[in-house]
């Protein structure tokens, strides 16, 4: 599960901060979920991140 088909966002780098500030690398994620959507080649199935399946950017496939 690299990025989202649509969009390209993958996992992001930062840090947690702790109340002493010390700070350990961490990652964050998109929420990413296969599923069928229509392609220029037909439906085929995608990882997609929910943002782009809430905002209409893609059409499922049924």
């Amino acid at each position: 599960m690299a990025a989202c088909h649509v969009c390209g966002k993958s996992r992001a780098v930062g840090y947690n901060i702790s109340h002493s500030n010390r700070k350990t690398k961490r990652t964050f994620k998109p929420n990413l979920q296969r599923i069928r959507i229509l392609t220029d080649r037909g439906p085929r199935r995608t990882y997609v991140c929910t943002r782009c399946i809430r905002s209409g950017r893609v059409r499922k496939a049924i």
